[in-house]
């Protein structure tokens, strides 16, 4: 006998991998975290920041690490709204 296997449509759109059910917005999520992390490790350098009026040299990826993190944490507060 056959397995029902279509999705009610409600339901995320889900995509197989290595046996398991992961959702679209997963698999999505986890390549932008990844190209992030890649884009952070490649710039090294050291830059200077003007903050309302001290100026620091910081590392870039410091810079691009706090940034994302500022960016997750509003986006969080902005989605629970």
């Amino acid at each position: 006998m056959a397995r029902n296997t279509a999705k009610a449509p409600h339901e995320p759109a889900t995509v197989t991998v290595k046996g398991r059910d992961m959702r679209l917005r997963t698999v999505g999520f986890v390549l932008v975290a990844a190209l992030a992390v890649w884009f952070i490790a490649a710039n090294t350098g050291s830059v200077t920041v003007r903050l309302w009026i001290p100026t620091v040299t910081l590392p870039l990826w410091t810079v691009l690490t706090v940034t994302l993190l500022v960016g997750v944490a509003l986006g969080l507060v902005l989605a629970r709204r």
